[in-house]
Parts: structure tokens; sequence; C-alpha cells
């Protein structure tokens, strides 16, 4: 969006001038100002007026250029603003598109002209008054004109009335010359209130130029924008008489088409993720189990190597018991002993492991079957 800052410099650097011609011919301006102060006075006043109000327009574009750019870079956020920063110009706008994300925003052609017209409706609008002031100089001026006629052919009037043929020449000129001192005071109403209305019409003018310059750019920028985000239809279901109400019916159906699709789109782009995930999460399963099968498979040998052993150390212990167990001395009795123990507690410590290991692999079966069932739900 384009600052208005630059026609807000134009503005300022233009009543500069203004003042420095003034400055300049302060004094023949003093003297006109006095020919007719109050109507003089009044048509400064309005040129005031109008000055503050053509800035006031330029001032106001601000807010709105900020809210558009917000709306672009936070979206949805920008609605939700506090209404003191809410745009007064763009309000159908910040309306309509409030319940919208700027990145899955989208216009048809008829939203778009709506928006348009109606902002270009209050644009317009604003421009009513700056226009009203600018002739208001005009006729102020011309006012002063015929008022200051009406006094200069008066004045004429009562002087040719009081002219008399005979008598001294000298005393009939000086009643003539003290007798033109209203006609004269009449004319300088005219032109001066004709000067100040004129000048005063010509800086609101070039004043309301800027301003409407500004809200033009404005717009067109807005336009620009808005014809980025619009969606031209077909036109396969008009006849080419114009928009009538079923076509528009059948677009508005469209358009909800349009964003229930949308919507799908990113339901099931969530649901292959979700699908991606629990692949990935059943093929580190099966890594696990496949660790844990080896682990089994090594145990199992463990325990076949253990029962070898048993089944070899049988016939031994056989042997033993049959032999002369009263001149078996006590160290050979302590030895078997500390050898049945440890073999028992082997024995305890595989059963035990093998309870474990059921158990972990227990656990991983039920969390293959949740996440089996979760990735068909």
């Amino acid at each position: 969006m384009t600052n208005p800052r630059r026609f807000l410099l134009r503005m300022v650097f233009f009543l500069i001038a203004v003042g420095g011609v003034v400055a300049a011919l302060l004094e023949p301006l003093q003297e006109a100002f006095f020919a007719n102060a109050p109507l003089n006075g009044l048509i400064l006043g309005v040129l005031v007026l109008g000055i503050l109000y053509n800035f006031r327009q330029v001032l106001t574009l601000y807010p709105e250029v900020a809210w558009i750019v917000n709306f672009r870079q936070m979206g949805q956020q920008a609605s939700s603003q506090t209404p003191r920063n809410t745009p007064r110009l763009l309000s159908p706008m910040a309306t309509m598109l409030g319940e919208k994300d700027s990145n899955r925003l989208s216009l048809s052609t008829l939203s778009m002209r709506s928006l348009l017209d109606g902002i270009y409706s209050r644009l317009d609008e604003s421009r009513d008054l700056s226009r009203y002031t600018i002739g208001l100089l005009i006729f102020l001026g011309l006012l002063g004109t015929f008022w200051g006629l009406l006094e200069t052919v008066s004045s004429i009037g009562q002087v040719i009335s009081g002219l008399s043929v005979g008598g001294d020449m000298t005393e009939v000129f000086n009643d003539l010359k003290a007798g033109l001192q209203a006609p004269m005071s009449g004319m300088g109403t005219a032109f001066s209130s004709s000067l100040f209305g004129l000048a005063g019409s010509l800086v609101l003018g070039f004043l309301d130029l800027q301003a409407g310059q500004a809200q033009n750019r404005f717009y067109n920028d807005l336009e620009e924008w808005l014809s980025g985000l619009t969606r031209l239809s077909s036109g396969a279901l008009s006849d080419g008489a114009g928009d009538q109400s079923i076509p528009a019916y059948v677009q508005a159906l469209l358009e909800q088409t349009a964003e229930s699709l949308e919507d799908l789109q990113k339901t099931i782009a969530i649901g292959e993720e979700s699908r991606i995930a629990a692949s990935n999460n059943l093929v580190e399963l099966g890594n696990k189990l496949g660790t844990l099968t080896d682990h089994m498979r090594t145990e199992q040998a463990l325990m076949m190597k253990l029962a070898e052993s048993q089944v070899e150390m049988k016939p031994i212990l056989t042997r033993l018991a049959s032999g002369s167990g009263t001149s078996a001395d006590s160290d050979s009795n302590n030895h078997l002993r500390s050898i049945d123990h440890h073999v028992s507690q082997l024995v305890e410590e595989t059963g035990r492991g093998r309870e474990a290991l059921i158990a972990e692999i227990r656990n991983e079966i039920k969390l293959l079957a949740r996440t089996i069932v979760a990735s068909k739900e």
C-alpha cells in the first residue's frame, strides 16, 4: 500500500509557498482586508476550516493503510483488534473479512465489486464538504463584489444628486471629491472580497486535488490487492443478460463447495501425516520386536547349554551319591552343595528373566494393537 505521506508533504510545501507570498504582499493585503473586515474575516475563516478538513482527509487514510498491512501480515488477528484501532472507511470490509484467514482468503467478483463500490461511495462522500467550501469561497467573493457594487452605485447616485451647477467651482470640486470616497470604499469592498474569495478557492482547490489523489491512490492499491484475491467464474452459467438470481445462487453454492473441498484437503493431509507417523511407529515397533527375538534366541541357547550341563552333571552326581558317602571328605560335600546352590540360583534367575521377557513382549504387543487401532480410526 502507498503511504499518503508524499501527498501530505506536497500540501505542506504549498501552504509554505502561499505563506511566503502573503508575507511579501502583507501591507496591500492588510489594506484590502480592512476594506470590509467582517466579510473578509468570514472568507478567511472558511479558508482555514477548509485547509484543516483537507488535511484531515489525508490523515484519515493512515489507519486504513495500517489496517490493510496488518491484515495482510497477521490475517485474522488483525480483525480482533480493539475498537479504537478499527478502521472507519474499511469497516464493511473488516466486517466481511473478519471470519476469514488471509492465507485462504478469496472473493468472488460480486463481493469485490460491492466492496469497492461501497468504499468509493464513502470516499466520494467525504470530499463533498471540501468541494462545498471551494464553492462557498467563490460565492462569498461574488457576494462581496455585488455588495460593493451596490454601495458604489448608491453612493454615486447620492453624489450626483448632491451636485449643484452654480457656485464656486472649487467648492463644487471639493464636494465631488468628498462624495467619491463612498464609491471608492464600495469598490474596495467588491475587489477585496473577490480577491480573498478567489485566492482562497485556489488554495483549497489545490489541497482538495492532493487529497483526492491520495484517496484515489489508496483506492487503486486496494483494488489491485483485492483483484489478486478474486476468483473469476468461467461464465458458463450466465446467459449474457447480466447476473440473475439463479446463477448467483449457483455461484454461492460453488464457492461453498470450494471451501468445503479445501477443508477436506486439509483433513486428508492431516490424516496422511497421522498415517505416516503410525507407519513409522509400526516400523520402530518391528525393530524392537526383532531385537527382543534376538534376545530370546540368545537366552534360549543359554538355557539349552545349561540343560546340557545339568544332563552331563547328573551321572557324576549319581556316581557320587552311589559311592561311599561316609568316606567322602567334607570338602567334596561342601563343593557339591555350593554347585547345587549355584545351579538353583541360575534356574531361578532364568525363570525370572523369562517372566520379565514375557511381560515386556505382552506390553509391546498391547502397544502395537493400540497403534493399529489408532491408525485405522
